[in-house]
C-alpha cells in the first residue's frame, strides 16, 4: 500500500480545492479521479453551459434593442465552430488544473475509488489497482444526472445533460423534463439556436426553488422567447419511437421532439464507493451523512454534492476550504456556509441569496417582502432588459434573502450576497456608496421601498 497523510476521491471543484490548500501546507495528498479532473461542473456542467449561453448572448442583446426600434441586424452562431471551443477550452483548462496539482506535489490516480476499510482506499484503473492508506480522506465524487422508472436516458433520442452538451447538430425540437437550472439554461440556448423547445415541469411551477412570483416572470419570459412550458405536468414515459422522442404526459398528452433531455435532478456518485466501509452512513437517497463538521466517520469528511447539502460547485469549494482547514488544525468550530448563492443564466436571469418568502412561511415565520422594478433603473434601460424585478424577503427585521429576475440580473449576486451578510437595513444602507449609473443600484432601492406582508397562498 502507498501512504499519505489525506487521501481525496473526486476531483472536481471540491476535491481539487482541498487538495491545492493541503498540499501547500505541506500534507501529502492523493487524489482519485476516475474520470476528468474539474468534475462535472468543468466538463460537463457550469462552464460548458455558460460558454454555449454566451455565445448566443448577443442574439438577446439585438432583440432587445430591437424591440426600441434603435437597432436591427442578424447574428449567426456557428455551432460546429462553438462545440470546438468548448471542448478545446474544457480539455485545456483541466489539463492546466491536473499540471498544477502535479507542481504542488498532489499524486494523482485515475481510476475508481473503493473503500476497503478505515483509512484504506483502493483505486481501480482497467485492469489493475492501486490500495492506498491515509490518516484522513475527504469524499468528494460529486453527483450524476438522476432518472427515474420511464424517464431514463436512452442516449439515442432522449438524452442526459451530458449527451445533450456533445450532440453534434442542432435539433429541430426538444422536449425538456425538468425545469431546474439545468433544463432552463439548456433550453434557453437551443431555443435561440432555432430549436423548438417545450420544457416540462412536475411542480407548480418552473424554477421550483424559487418563490412563485419570480417563477411567473421567468415563466412569462420564457414564453415570449418561444419556450412552450407545462406546469404541474407528471411526466409518465419518455423513449424513443420511430427515430423521435416520445414523451407520455400523467393526464395521457403525448409531445414528441426530435430529441429529449432527462433534467429531473442529481444523484450522488457513491455507488461501488462503499463508504460503510469507512464507517460512514447513506441516507435513503444515498447521500454520505454528515455531522455539523462535515465529518462523515472519524477522520472522514464529505463535501460538495455527495453529502447532498447545496448541490453547487461554490458551495463544494466553500466546505473543501473549511475541511482543509479543520484537518490541519486552523479550525474548530461547526461549519457555517452563511447565505447561499445560486444563479439560473440565459436570456432571462434568476439569481437569489439567502432564503425564499415560501420557505420562511413554512417554518412559521413572519414575512415581509420590499421590491422594485428593473425599469426604474438606467442600466436595464440602456440594454432594453426592463423585464423583471428585484425582491427583498424580510423576517425579524432583518434581510432573509434576496431574488432577482432578469435580463442580466446574475451580476447582482455579490451585491446580495455582502448587504446581506454585512446585515443592512434600509436604516444604515447609506453606508454603502453605490456606483452611478450601475445596475446595482437596484437593490438599494428594492430594500428601501415599502414592505407588503405575505401568506402562504
Amino acid at each position: 500500500m502507498q501512504a499519505f497523510d489525506i487521501i481525496i476521491v473526486g476531483g472536481g471543484p471540491g476535491g481539487t480545492t482541498a487538495a491545492q490548500i493541503l498540499a501547500r501546507a505541506g500534507k501529502s495528498v492523493a487524489l482519485v479521479e476516475k474520470t476528468h479532473l474539474g468534475g462535472t461542473c468543468l466538463n460537463c456542467g457550469c462552464i460548458p453551459t455558460k460558454m454555449l449561453l454566451g455565445a448566443v448572448a448577443p442574439l438577446a442583446l439585438l432583440h432587445a434593442q430591437q424591440r426600441t426600434r434603435v437597432a436591427k441586424g442578424d447574428i449567426t452562431v456557428d455551432f460546429t465552430a462553438l462545440q470546438t471551443r468548448v471542448s478545446r477550452f474544457t480539455r485545456g483548462t483541466s489539463q492546466t488544473l491536473g499540471k498544477n496539482l502535479g507542481s504542488l506535489g498532489v499524486t494523482v490516480f485515475e481510476g475508481r475509488g473503493e473503500a476497503l476499510a478505515a483509512g484504506a482506499i483502493r483505486v481501480h484503473a482497467d485492469t489493475s489497482h492501486t490500495d492506498l492508506t491515509a490518516q484522513h480522506i475527504i469524499l468528494s465524487c460529486g453527483s450524476s444526472s438522476a432518472s427515474f422508472p420511464g424517464l431514463t436516458p436512452d442516449h439515442d433520442c432522449v438524452l442526459d445533460s451530458t449527451d445533450l452538451l456533445h450532440i453534434q447538430s442542432v435539433p429541430e425540437s426538444l422536449v425538456i423534463v425538468g425545469a431546474g437550472a439545468i433544463g432552463l439554461e439548456l433550453g434557453d440556448f437551443f431555443s435561440a439556436m432555432g430549436s423548438k423547445v417545450t420544457i416540462v415541469e412536475a411542480a407548480p411551477h418552473v424554477a421550483p426553488l424559487e418563490d412563485a412570483d419570480i417563477a411567473a416572470e421567468l415563466r412569462r419570459a420564457l414564453q415570449k422567447g418561444g419556450i412552450t412550458c407545462h406546469e404541474g405536468a407528471r411526466a409518465k414515459d419518455l423513449r424513443t419511437n420511430d427515430g423521435q422522442a416520445q414523451l407520455t404526459l400523467d393526464d395521457g398528452t403525448v409531445i414528441t421532439a426530435a430529441k429529449a433531455l432527462v433534467a429531473v435532478g442529481r444523484t450522488p456518485n457513491t455507488a461501488g464507493l462503499r463508504a460503510e466501509q469507512l464507517g460512514c452512513s447513506l441516507n435513503r437517497r444515498g447521500y454520505v451523512e454528515t455531522d455539523g463538521c462535515l465529518q462523515a466517520a472519524p477522520n472522514v469528511c464529505a463535501i460538495g454534492d455527495v453529502n447532498g447539502l447545496v448541490l453547487l460547485a461554490h458551495a463544494a469549494e466553500h466546505q473543501a476550504v473549511y475541511v482543509a482547514n479543520r484537518i490541519l488544525g486552523n479550525c474548530q468550530h461547526e461549519y457555517q456556509s452563511g447565505p447561499v448563492p445560486s444563479c439560473v443564466y440565459g436570456a432571462t436571469e434568476v439569481m437569489r441569496v439567502g432564503q425564499t418568502a415560501e420557505a420562511l412561511l413554512r417554518e412559521g415565520k413572519r414575512v415581509e417582502v420590499s421590491q422594485a422594478p428593473l425599469s426604474l433603473n438606467p442600466i436595464a434601460q440602456a440594454s432594453g432588459g426592463t423585464s423583471g424585478f428585484v425582491k427583498v424577503v424580510w423576517s425579524e427585521g432583518r434581510i432573509a434573502g434576496i431574488a432577482a429576475v432578469g435580463a442580466g440580473v446574475s451580476h447582482l449576486v455579490m451585491v446580495a450576497l455582502l448587504l446581506i451578510r454585512g446585515g443592512y437595513t434600509a436604516q444604515n444602507l447609506h453606508e454603502v456608496m453605490f456606483a452611478h449609473p450601475t445596475l446595482d443600484e437596484i437593490v438599494p432601492m428594492a430594500i428601501t421601498a415599502p414592505k407588503t406582508s405575505v401568506t402562504l397562498p
